[in-house]
């Protein structure tokens, strides 16, 4: 939901505006995560002062903080208004910056990041996630004399920083990494931080847990190997805590080790980083929530992984552990390259991203089948899942876990994965599933769909299954995501960067993955074969299903114009296969559009919304040929009954729909595959609705496109 991006170099000359721009550039590259504030701080071997002063920049003890409510051209707008000379130029410096999604403190400059422990800055950080036990932890600080500026959970973090700092710096042999455990070993929560501080210049730490973080590498030379070792620290755990930090402190009771000494983690040369006469080579370093941040300065990245600690000085990385005893983390940390092209996180030609990757998914759908299916032999082969396949199909039921519009997508496909494989299939929303504490089996497999691959309630609703033993499946369209790593096996969906807030191409590509994991698992049944082919087929006609709806867009637009423009209400109703196509419509138009919109089941339709049918009221039914189509028939006349105007999406060359109704035509395909047609209708009007009222259509209020935290 937030994003945090840092940027450093080593034996490099880089320019103040030259890192201001790259700065900036990284949040602009994470707007589309939901931001409400963005702030940056540079730190130019500390030739910066506190924001309003005048910068003196032979001194390493001076820092500024540049914040700003809004977009990151505002903050570009206040860094250009600042008196400083932007052609300085400096050979190693360490710089972060961040967007902000506001869970504690309303949107306002003080209240965004970074956040400082004190009024000089001793240390500063960016945080992306939520603290849950801030309060305690402001409480005993409070008692200790520390005084907040901000709402945030996030300065508790600063100033406990600082606290452990004073109290333990006297022993004159405290190391950056070694305090950052210190301070993690207190928190509760999810988080991915990165610390900076004048006491430890030109070092950066940086952690994660629960939040995404990857660092990229630039160098000119190559890398000696594509790994770095994982340094395992050997001290014990922490006794006391800060639950004693209002005591008289003793060496029995203090933040580093229960023995008064100071964890010491092992640290050796990193053998990454080295030149071939062994000594460090000129590199730069970049630290963002997400790859589309990092690419378009190098496609070398390496994953961090839930507590490690990452720490860079001298131009060096090196990743530390608490413990080895954790029994999933490996020894190394892989350097691994990046698929994905700057042109792809580019809008081109489009007004807006979402407006792109609704006309991209021509290609995506084909980009998610590509190598996959075959087409000819009417056969589907994941290969991610190939070494399970029997395992799965032993398995007492399927469990589909996922939050919003992938939730959807599990909910378009479940009923042909229970035709298909005749096993049972269940549906659950991710935060709810958690709420509930539902029994899981050693014999149950569990599948959970996330676009970003790093949804905080489907994380934990898989950490949750893994610890009673179920088979982890993961859907995600990040290679490298928290899914994709702790899953046991899985689909990438291969849809291609997506930056509009509001899912239009991971959708379909999911609900393809979903249905060709449900063909893959179905082929040790003959007697599905002829229903296979059928659906294979309409798989391979779709690319060109897709452009035909498409091509009738100036139709849409205007149709959103003389009938839904001035509306402030929708309902979309179908039945079967179009349930989920109602509700994520729906879902696009009220959070795009701001129009209050809702999904119904037309089979419920007597059950309470047909109170809501009247003259006035606009209706959107979607009635494509299927079985089920003389049921919704009788939804048409129960609306009509009442005075209704439908709009109704219906078949090109449906000759029974009444020439009265304004209607939406749409080639028609298998059943199961038919709401990935009708879906894309919506998808327009949505976009169409939003420009209409003056939306920013890729970043919505108040949504983000990575929900992180709970």
């Amino acid at each position: 939901m937030c994003g945090i991006f840092g940027y450093l170099n080593y034996l490099i000359e880089r320019d103040r505006r030259f890192i201001f721009d790259t700065l900036t550039q990284g949040l602009s590259r994470l707007e589309y995560r939901g931001y409400d504030s963005a702030g940056k701080l540079s730190y130019v071997v500390w030739a910066y002062a506190n924001f309003g002063v005048a910068v003196d920049g032979d001194t390493e003890e001076e820092v500024m903080i540049v914040k700003q409510v809004g977009k990151v051209a505002a903050l570009r707008k206040l860094i250009d208004e600042q008196t400083l000379d932007f052609h300085k130029t400096f050979i190693s410096h360490c710089s972060m910056a961040h967007t902000r999604w506001a869970t504690h403190g309303q949107p306002s400059p003080i209240n965004s990041h970074p956040h400082r422990s004190d009024p000089t800055n001793e240390f500063v950080i960016v945080h992306n996630g939520i603290i849950t036990n801030y309060k305690e932890l402001k409480t005993v600080l409070e008692k200790n004399g520390y005084v907040f500026e901000t709402e945030t959970d996030t300065e508790c973090v600063a100033k406990l920083t600082k606290y452990i700092y004073d109290r333990e710096k006297t022993n004159g042999n405290l190391t950056f990494t070694a305090l950052v455990k210190a301070v993690i070993k207190e928190l509760e929560g999810s988080y991915a931080f990165i610390f900076k501080s004048k006491h430890f210049p030109n070092e950066v730490v940086a952690t994660r847990r629960g939040s995404p973080l990857l660092v990229g590498v630039k160098t000119a030379k190559k890398l000696k190997v594509d790994f770095v070792d994982v340094e395992f620290g050997t001290a014990a755990e922490s006794g006391e805590g800060i639950s004693n930090a209002s005591e008289p402190q003793t060496i029995e009771n203090n933040f580093l080790s229960p023995d008064g000494g100071h964890p010491k983690l092992q640290r050796s040369q990193s053998r990454a980083f080295l030149s071939e006469d062994g000594l460090p080579q000129p590199i730069e370093y970049f630290l963002a929530s997400d790859a589309a941040a990092i690419v378009e300065h190098t496609k070398r990245v390496l994953y961090l992984e839930d507590d490690d600690i990452a720490h860079i000085a001298n131009g060096e990385l090196h990743i530390h552990r608490l413990r080895r005893d954790d029994g999933i983390s490996s020894s190394i940390r892989s350097i691994q390259t990046l698929e994905i092209e700057l042109a792809e996180i580019m809008k081109g030609s489009f007004d807006h991203f979402m407006q792109k990757e609704i006309y991209e998914q021509p290609e995506s759908v084909v980009n998610t089948m590509r190598g996959r299916v075959n087409f000819q032999n009417h056969k589907v082969t994941l290969g991610g899942l190939k070494a399970y396949v029997a395992t799965i199909r032993r398995c007492r039921r399927i469990i589909f876990i996922a939050c919003g519009t992938s939730y959807h997508s599990c909910l378009a496909t479940r009923a042909i994965f229970e035709e298909l494989t005749e096993i049972p299939a269940q549906l659950e929303l991710a935060s709810d599933f958690l709420d509930r504490k539902t029994p899981i089996f050693r014999d149950d497999v569990c599948v959970f769909v996330s676009q970003s691959g790093e949804t905080a309630d489907t994380i934990l609703a898989m950490r949750y299954c893994l610890e009673r033993g179920a088979l982890a499946v993961g859907i995600t369209n990040t290679v490298g995501s928290s899914i994709s790593r702790e899953t046991h096996c899985g689909v990438h969906i291969n849809a291609g960067p997506e930056i509009g807030v509001a899912s239009t191409k991971a959708y379909t590509s999911q609900y393809i993955a979903l249905v060709m994991m449900a063909i893959q698992l179905s082929e040790d049944r003959t007697s599905m074969n002829e229903r296979r082919n059928e659906i294979i087929d309409g798989l391979y006609r779709l690319p060109g299903h897709l452009k035909e709806v498409l091509s009738d867009d100036a139709k849409l637009q205007q149709l959103a114009a003389d009938t839904l423009y001035k509306e402030k209400s929708l309902l979309i109703m179908g039945r079967g296969f179009q349930n989920a196509t109602c509700l994520e419509g729906a879902l696009k138009i009220k959070e795009i559009s701001y129009m209050h919109s809702e999904g119904i089941l037309a089979g419920e339709l007597k059950h309470g919304p047909l109170a809501l049918i009247d003259e006035n009221m606009p209706v959107i039914l979607v009635m494509t040929r299927d079985s089920l189509y003389p049921k919704v028939q009788s939804a048409l006349q129960q609306v009509t009954a009442r005075k209704g105007q439908p709009i109704i999406i219906c078949n090109t060359g449906d000759n029974g729909i009444s020439s009265q109704y304004k209607t939406i035509r749409v080639p028609q395909t298998v059943d199961c595959l038919q709401g990935l047609i009708n879906i894309v209708p919506l998808q327009l009007l949505s976009y169409h609705l939003a420009v209409m009222h003056g939306v920013d259509v890729d970043f919505p209020r108040n949504l983000a496109k990575s929900v992180t935290v709970e």
